[in-house]
């Protein structure tokens, strides 16, 4: 169903895909013919065809777990006002389980920043983030950056980039975006899918075929092919956010009169423009998709990527069930006793609950196929529950109008209004040992709002609305929708944006600085950060050896999520779940660093500097985690904000899972180093490593370094790599991370 193809490919005229370069122009000189290049390169500032590119954003977007510290960092680097299109939608912190009003103050302070700076505020529960920016901010040729991995508007012709709020606060400040100019990969779609086929199908056969091997990471992906003009808008939204799980840098699709149509539905007929690539357009990989072979998937615990068919599933399911517990108890060991087996009934697999969610499940087609597959149906009174989430209110009041909310109710589904929460752990969390099936973005460990460090676990597999219906239907039993037969015959969808224009706050151009920010007591500003010295000397406060750590255990979500505005209550929850005695052991360093700074340097930090000959005075002491491919998933920033609020200075691994995790640690001032893996060390806990001289190298343009271990057998040497930093990243570094650049050059 989905093959690659690792060489360079030639699409000529839009139809005809080459690999013979013989009597073609150069890759370099066509590949400037892809729409992705198109596109980059008019929002690159610089207006060169370098190999560096410098962009600038149309628009932008947050929720509210991240906009009011983009905000608040962005105050403190001189912000005046909002320069471009500025949406803070409120799909995340909707609930106030824990933490009093601190939820609800989050709010208040977005909507008098929206005010005061000239932004756009959507109330709580209007729309999650993703479906409101396809609705009112999208257009063809342009570029938004979101603090939201799934930042992902290709299908609209519109590339969309998920970022760190590091990234977003630079467009507040009329700064750059600055990345190596990437490389392309095609996406060809051949064929049509099959009736009870739908999108999360094909997004987790797609993220099952590349992730493992980093086929397409920090790349583009630009969909073609005759396979696209039958895809129905919903479809190519629901496989393009997932293109995020693939870890590919962006996505952008060809567009047709289905994208005309869409704009002039939602009464924007001018963001249209067909977008296609040259007549001679140049390709780094290709991956070729024949939808009409796709099969029903479900996509196991923990990741999009572990993945097989359903009826796989179904032919083996202890062997498949038993490979997930072997995972389960390898990653969290004798913490939690887990059961998955136990849902094997008669030889057949059922599941105890049912998702239909946030941006990627929420569409209206998703919701009206589903509703047909249960039409006169009940999900029953046993264990097996099922929930559904319109992902905006226009899409909500279309599945009233339209029978389908009406009809999903009748058979027992429990209808909530637009919130991502079931996404992060944050609603919907199933019971201990609870099989949860979900048309959701990610079933990473403890996304769902488990604790297995207090020995909950729960499990969630990935599957698309259609075939979570069918399963609804059959009893809770795992079910393919394309072995069940329906028809639906529900209208197609209307836009009617009468709902947004009663609530929502469009400010953007005009901005109000007579207003006052409105604080709750939980919204707090950035501690002191230092810039750093000649020498760093760090400790290792965490060693993880899994082969991928994500941002849900550097920082974990759901009730975190709420003290997401104050610094110093959030790092108390990093690394929780993973490392439960990270924080204690890295208040321990930041303690001794402070001593250090006050002259009184503790008795093992002088003993460690003594044995590489090093000055207290010239030398910084902070706390390190070692992993072997942190960052995967979420654009959160706190994964590394944390770090350094309690005096992180560095992380060390063999590689990043992603570009956004390494900009979040550039941008909080960590430096990023890493490792070759045949120089590996066996790491302790309590591991010292010196590098001498890292701010002349930081400064003066360096990418390796010597340094050394100061384990408790002796010093080892050891081979640090900071490659592609730009300029001003090194400065940032140096300066202790972004907040201190921007002071220091008011």
């Amino acid at each position: 169903m989905v093959e690659l193809i690792p060489h360079g490919v030639y699409l000529l005229d839009g139809n005809r895909i080459v690999s013979d370069p013989s009597g073609l122009p150069s890759p370099d000189e066509s590949r400037e013919n892809t729409i992705t290049y198109g596109i980059l390169r008019a929002h690159d500032v610089d207006g060169s065809k370098g190999k560096k590119m410098r962009i600038r954003f149309d628009a932008m977007v947050s929720h509210d777990i991240t906009y009011v510290g983009i905000i608040q960092t962005a105050r403190a680097s001189g912000l005046e006002k909002f320069p471009l299109p500025y949406a803070m939608t409120n799909c995340h912190n909707s609930l106030c389980a824990v933490g009093g009003t601190i939820n609800e103050d989050d709010h208040v302070f977005g909507l008098s920043a929206a005010k005061k700076y000239g932004g756009i505020y959507v109330p709580a529960n209007q729309a999650v983030i993703h479906q409101y920016a396809r609705e009112a901010l999208t257009k063809c040729g342009n570029m938004i950056l979101g603090s939201d991995s799934h930042t992902r508007y290709g299908s609209l012709g519109n590339m969309g980039v998920g970022e760190g709020g590091g990234e977003l606060v630079k467009q507040l400040l009329r700064n750059t975006w600055d990345i190596n100019a990437p490389e392309v990969v095609l996406v060809w779609l051949e064929g049509k899918p099959r009736h009870g086929i739908g999108p999360h199908d094909v997004a987790i056969s797609l993220v099952k075929a590349v992730f493992e091997s980093g086929f397409v990471k920090n790349k583009v992906l630009e969909f073609a092919g005759p396979g696209v003009a039958d895809l129905p808008i919903d479809f190519r939204n629901g496989i393009d956010v997932m293109t995020t799980e693939t870890t590919c840098l962006s996505s952008i699709w060809i567009t047709d009169d289905k994208v005309k149509e869409y704009f002039e539905m939602h009464r924007r007929p001018e963001a249209y423009k067909k977008l296609e690539p040259g007549k001679v357009a140049y390709y780094d990989s290709m991956i070729r998709i024949d939808l009409s072979t796709q099969e029903s998937m479900i996509a196991l615990p923990f990741h999009p990527s572990n993945a097989v068919t359903i009826h796989e599933l179904q032919a083996d399911p202890e062997g498949i069930l038993g490979a997930v517990e072997a995972d389960a108890r390898k990653r969290f060991g004798d913490k939690i006793q887990i059961d998955l087996l136990s849902k094997i009934k008669d030889g057949k697999v059922v599941a105890d609950q049912g998702i239909i969610a946030g941006c990627s499940g929420g569409t209206y087609d998703n919701l009206s196929e589903a509703a047909t597959i249960l039409k006169g149906k009940s999900i029953g009174n046993d264990y097996f529950t099922m929930s559904a989430y319109p992902q905006s209110t226009p899409v909500y009041l279309a599945t009233t109008r339209n029978h389908i909310a009406e009809e999903l109710l009748e058979a027992g589904v429990v209808i909530k209004p637009a919130f991502c929460g079931p996404c992060f752990g944050a609603g919907d969390v199933p019971s201990n040992n609870g099989f949860s099936i979900r048309h959701t973005t990610r079933n990473f460990p403890n996304r769902e709002g488990s604790k297995p460090g207090q020995g909950q676990i729960s499990l969630v597999s990935l599957m698309d609305a259609r075939s979570i219906a069918a399963t609804a239907a059959n009893g809770g039993v795992i079910t393919a929708a394309t072995d069940i037969e329906y028809t639906d015959t529900h209208k197609g969808y209307e836009f009617d944006d009468r709902i947004y224009k009663s609530r929502i706050y469009n400010g953007f151009g005009k901005a109000d600085l007579s207003v006052e920010l409105r604080y709750g007591p939980n919204i707090k500003d950035w501690p002191k950060m230092y810039p750093m010295q000649d020498n760093m000397l760090v400790e290792l406060a965490a060693v993880i050896h899994d082969p991928v750590t994500t941002t849900d255990e550097l920082i974990p979500s759901g009730e975190t999520s709420s003290y997401r505005s104050n610094p110093l209550k959030l790092s108390e929850f990093a690394l929780s779940r993973r490392v439960p005695e990270y924080v204690g052991l890295s208040k321990r360093i930041q303690s001794e660093d402070l001593q250090r700074r006050a002259g009184r340097v503790p008795a093992h930090v002088a003993e460690a500097l003594a044995k590489v000959d090093a000055d207290p005075k010239e030398t910084s002491f902070g706390s390190c985690v070692f992993a072997n491919k942190p960052g995967d998933g979420s654009a959160r920033e706190q994964a590394a904000s944390c770090q350094k609020v309690l005096g992180g200075d560095a992380n060390i691994c063999y590689e990043y899972a992603t570009k956004r995790y390494r900009s979040n640690c550039i941008n909080w001032g960590i430096v990023p180093f890493t490792i070759a893996p045949e120089t590996a060390f066996d790491y302790q806990p309590g591991d010292f490593v010196f590098i001498p001289g890292i701010r002349r190298a930081i400064l003066g343009g360096a990418e390796e370094i010597d340094a050394c271990v100061i384990a408790k057998d002796g010093i080892h040497p050891i081979h640090l790599y900071f490659q592609n930093l730009t300029a001003a990243e090194r400065e940032i570094l140096a300066d202790g991370c972004l907040m201190n650049y921007y002071k220091n050059r008011k």
